[in-house]
């Protein structure tokens, strides 16, 4: 996938996107919403072997550039022919709560159901993160469960998530 909008790119994650990526996740900072506060601790090499394992058909890992500077990076999996999950996250603290998340994500769920065909889009935000919920129930996702005290992060804390999807007839793009 190849999106552009103006100074937005999304682009398929190639292997010299690797340290890029590892930078990112091996930041606690960046991940602690996703339960790594302490970062990956990933390498280059498993990060690379990752992306060339990715087929369009299964999972692909895609990097967001703004005025072509990588600015955070996005993901789907495919669950069914016709649905997939996904995840996002604009890492640069700079470029954050600056309204480019919706833009961003209006943009891949746009090419996620006219160009890939999925019917439904899936995924799950950890309970505390109320800016993403709000940006997600903003574009039409619809939030089915929460999960209280689902998973431990990594300092042993529980953590609870909430799961939300999306069909093409109730997505409300920000374009």
């Amino acid at each position: 996938m190849n999106i552009k909008h103006h100074k937005i790119v999304i682009r398929n994650a190639l292997p010299q996107d690797a340290a890029q990526l590892c930078k990112w996740w091996n930041d606690g900072e960046v991940m602690a919403h996703a339960g790594f506060p302490m970062g990956l601790g990933i390498s280059e090499e498993k990060v690379v072997a990752q992306i060339e394992a990715e087929t369009d058909d299964t999972t692909r890992r895609h990097l967001i550039l703004y005025s072509n500077v990588p600015i955070g990076e996005m993901n789907y999996r495919q669950i069914s022919v016709d649905e997939c999950e996904i995840g996002i996250k604009i890492c640069e603290k700079s470029m954050q709560d600056r309204g480019l998340g919706r833009i961003i994500l209006s943009l891949f769920i746009d090419a996620l159901f006219h160009q890939r065909g999925y019917k439904k889009i899936m995924l799950d935000t950890n309970l505390n993160n109320k800016r993403a919920q709000h940006v997600y129930e903003k574009l039409g996702f619809q939030k089915i469960r929460v999960n209280m005290d689902s998973w431990t992060d990594q300092l042993g804390r529980k953590q609870s998530s909430v799961d939300y999807e999306l069909t093409e007839e109730d997505f409300v793009p920000f374009l």
